[in-house]
């Protein structure tokens, strides 16, 4: 037997769950991802039980409110699967994975715990994006432009790499440099070609 679908949100209540999700993105990008809760619902205006009510772990928050980001990352990567060769793609994708996971300081650290526990809300927003890294590097070996490599492995680079970035302060340039250097053997030699001009992260 299905559950009943889940009833809509008061608008008190979506209120403050927007509040929540806004304070605790402009906290996480100012503070890191274990900056305090309390200071989170002290910014989104709310107590620590209604922060809780809506979402009862860390994890909880953090999934939510890398969400959308996601899903504008998966988005983009259409974009390049549609207008780049299938090498360039996956070196842009790898790049863009970088460049988003770096944003917040210690969310590498994050993504790196919940890729190995089942039972993390994150670990959805790895599935996610290790599936789109299978999608890309498979239409990559397809083409004789990326290695015979496991694309968990290749996701958990980019993790690591995106440490990386965020340690050392990388601006784009520096940042596109790293991430070449360390996914070099993912790619078979001479390939990919350089992505085009316009689809650079931002």
């Amino acid at each position: 037997m299905s559950g009943a679908p889940a009833r809509p949100l008061r608008a008190d209540a979506r209120r403050n769950r927007e509040a929540i999700l806004r304070a605790a993105r402009a906290t996480f990008a100012a503070q890191g991802i274990f900056a305090p809760t309390d200071r989170i619902a002290a910014e989104a205006g709310v107590g620590n039980a209604t922060l809780y009510r809506n979402f009862p772990t860390r994890e909880d928050l953090l999934a939510a409110v890398i969400d959308e980001s996601v899903r504008d990352a998966l988005a983009a990567s259409e974009t390049l699967e549609r207008d780049l060769p299938p090498g360039a793609a996956l070196q842009e994708w790898l790049f863009q994975l970088v460049w988003q996971l770096r944003s917040w300081q210690d969310l590498p650290t994050g993504i790196a715990t919940a890729i190995s526990h089942d039972d993390s809300p994150v670990q959805d927003i790895c599935t996610r994006l290790t599936a789109r890294t299978s999608q890309l590097l498979e239409r990559a070996q397809r083409d004789g432009a990326a290695r015979d490599v496991p694309a968990r492995s290749v996701f958990e680079l980019v993790t690591a790499v995106s440490w990386a970035v965020d340690r050392f302060a990388d601006d784009e340039e520096r940042a596109r440099e790293r991430v070449a250097l360390a996914t070099a053997g993912v790619f078979v030699v001479g390939s990919p070609e350089p992505a085009a001009a316009g689809h650079g992260g931002g």
